[in-house]
């Protein structure tokens, strides 16, 4: 059995000209298949309605829970009555807001999914600083 310097080369040269082709074909496939998470994401408006909202102390000088209605409309979040509220919400249910009321204020993040919703939030409450955790239900 002989081989010849041109019959590795060229052979070598196929493996690694299918090869390159393979991985391109993979990059391509990866590029156009749907993006799962996309799927799994929510359709605009889909978290639309009125939020009853409590807040509930964990750290600092504030003890009462409160329960505060929102608004989402779309991609933003607004007041329902308790004071100014302005936010936005993610497609996929992420939410961040911030409330004001008088010189007091508190910020919020976490997540909304189907009817419910949780986070944390932090901020300054009648002169001291508190954090603490929240729960949404849609009416």
């Amino acid at each position: 059995m002989s081989f010849s310097a041109q019959s590795i080369i060229f052979r070598n040269f196929k493996v690694s000209r299918a090869f390159r082709w393979i991985l391109v074909a993979a990059a391509l496939s990866a590029v156009a298949a749907p993006d799962t998470a996309d799927a799994r994401t929510a359709r605009p408006g889909a978290f639309d309605g009125t939020w009853n909202v409590t807040f509930t102390p964990r750290a600092g000088n504030c003890h009462a829970s409160n329960t505060v209605p929102f608004n989402v409309h779309g991609t933003r979040v607004s007041s329902a009555g308790g004071g100014k509220v302005t936010g936005g919400i993610s497609r996929n249910g992420t939410v961040t807001v911030r409330i004001t009321v008088g010189a007091s204020w508190a910020d919020g993040r976490g997540r909304l999914a189907g009817n419910s919703g949780t986070g944390r939030w932090s901020g300054f409450i009648t002169g001291d600083r508190c954090s603490g955790v929240w729960q949404a239900i849609r009416s």
